[in-house]
């Protein structure tokens, strides 16, 4: 599985951002995708997750109200919804899939495939 996210930028504080992330390779609703971000000086971290069929979608407790994860099947996409952005949120943001399909993670040890990340930064 290739992926590559996109969508990051510069907002205020209280703004929205809606992240994308394409997937490419192998039967990409086979598998759940997953969100994570990194800012400066801090490890990896959990954000979202989705699974293959969409049915079931998880949150780090940061963004649960304020994140929507949702993934298009027909269009090989996972997307990222984020509203009322807090400058606690700036980090560079990963898409990410597990190395086996039909399994779900929310650390980054069960998960093979990495997007190249896009930055966010949400400015006071």
């Amino acid at each position: 599985v290739q992926l590559q996210a996109s969508g990051g930028g510069l907002v205020q504080a209280g703004g929205s951002l809606r992240l994308s992330c394409a997937a490419s390779g192998r039967t990409f609703s086979n598998y759940a995708t997953g969100w994570f971000r990194q800012a400066p000086g801090k490890e990896r971290e959990f954000v979202a997750a989705i699974r293959w069929s969409g049915g079931n979608t998880y949150y780090a407790d940061s963004v649960k109200g304020r994140f929507t994860i949702s993934r298009d099947n027909a269009k090989n996409t996972v997307y990222l919804q984020m509203n009322s952005l807090k400058p606690e949120d700036t980090a560079v943001y990963y898409c990410a899939a597990p190395s086996r399909p039909f399994t779900t993670g929310q650390t980054t040890k069960e998960y093979a495939y990495w997007g190249q990340g896009t930055q966010v930064t949400v400015s006071s």
